[in-house]
């Protein structure tokens, strides 16, 4: 079946041609990554997330991760902060020096450094500093026409939840979207997404809602748009391995597609290692081949999920250090062998077991407010939520 959305999706001024986002992932989604993704199909491809104090204050690393591709034409970033006055200038920063095009806020990290100090999922339980920080990020995007978005979860747990509140303060505050990740912070990445959640969202309030959590296929995707009524789409995890799954996703919204076709045929094991060949070039040219070929390797193993290679092939591939040597170990790899149906529909990446508990600054339940609160931003990488 195929969903056709004639306007895709409208975020402000920008207009994305496929309701489909690339969610940020520490370590993932750079600009290798995001070209490759891009290349598949239409839709937002956004940068791994940075933090507002790291940018605001020159930091290299953080810089570092502001690099993008010569065709990346609509640049996305994913900015983390708890400091209105430091989110706010690092907006302008990309803005004005970077020519990003999409800020997205991230208010739905579950990791435990960043809960711990008010960060990520935890923030939007403080409702005044939620709106404080929206506000700062929408004032420094209107000046330069750059619509700004937020991420979040359902809640800190069960027994506190944010969703809503977080959707209409989002809506008070300018933002253009919020996308919704249908599981609490203490949950992890565990369990099923809440779609529910995503429906009452899109139910309370009147921007676009983004729907994210387990959509591992392209027809996961249409199925939530149909149950939730959500605008578009968020994929994280589902795309480990599979990047040709934003080709799918192109093909089964009605939009554009890098390769013209409304079905595509699952992919045998030698169009998978072409694809893994384009995505090692990719790293090498960005990063140089010796550390491109580093970091190439924590994706060998979703690639080959479910494949028949073996365990030396295996062990091999995850230490390869050139181009050369990626090529001949490729070359034993059978490229008749069909893709694993077993594999499809099944989640990918990291999955673990629910918190007892979510780490939280001291007395951070005590009240909804946040105003004069003092937070420190944790500025190593997180997931993006």
């Amino acid at each position: 079946m195929t969903v056709t959305l004639e306007r895709g999706l409208q975020l402000g001024p920008l207009h994305v041609d496929v309701p489909v986002v690339l969610a940020p992932m520490a370590g993932i989604t750079n600009a290798a990554y995001r070209t490759l993704c891009a290349e598949q199909g239409a839709g937002l491809y956004v940068c791994e997330m940075i933090t507002s104090r790291g940018l605001v204050e020159g930091d290299a690393t953080t810089r570092a991760m502001l690099a993008f591709d010569e065709s990346e034409t609509v640049r996305s970033v994913q900015l983390y902060g708890t400091d209105p006055g430091y989110v706010g200038r690092a907006t302008e920063i990309l803005c004005s020096e970077y020519g990003v095009a999409h800020v997205d806020l991230n208010f739905g990290c579950p990791v435990p450094k960043v809960t711990r100090k008010g960060g990520g999922a935890a923030l939007p339980w403080k409702r005044t500093l939620l709106a404080r920080i929206l506000e700062a990020a929408v004032a420094a995007g209107e000046r330069h026409g750059v619509p700004v978005t937020m991420k979040t979860r359902k809640g800190i747990d069960d027994d506190h939840l944010t969703y809503l509140d977080a959707g209409r303060i989002a809506q008070e505050s300018g933002a253009a979207a919020i996308a919704l990740h249908g599981r609490t912070a203490v949950q992890g990445y565990s369990g099923e997404a809440d779609w529910d959640s995503i429906a009452a969202l899109v139910e309370h309030v009147d921007i676009p809602v983004l729907g994210n959590g387990d959509i591992w296929e392209a027809a996961d995707a249409l199925r939530m748009v149909e149950q939730t009524g959500a605008a578009g789409v968020v994929v994280g995890r589902g795309c480990l391995g599979r990047p040709w799954l934003f080709r799918d996703l192109a093909a089964a919204f009605g939009g554009p597609s890098s390769h013209g076709q409304q079905r595509t045929a699952l992919p045998t094991l030698g169009e998978v290692t072409a694809m893994m060949r384009r995505h090692a070039e990719l790293l090498c040219r960005h990063m140089g081949e010796e550390r491109g070929c580093k970091e190439f390797r924590k994706h060998v193993v979703w690639y080959l999920k479910g494949f028949r290679a073996g365990g030396e092939l295996r062990r091999s591939l995850g230490l390869v250090d050139s181009l050369a040597t990626l090529d001949l170990l490729l070359a034993d790899l059978d490229p008749a062998e069909p893709f694993p149906v077993s594999e499809l529909g099944a989640p990918r990446g990291r999955q673990g077991s629910p918190r007892h508990g979510v780490a939280l600054p001291e007395g951070w339940l005590a009240d909804t407010d946040g105003t004069g609160c003092e937070l420190v931003e944790d500025a190593s990488e997180t997931s993006g939520g």
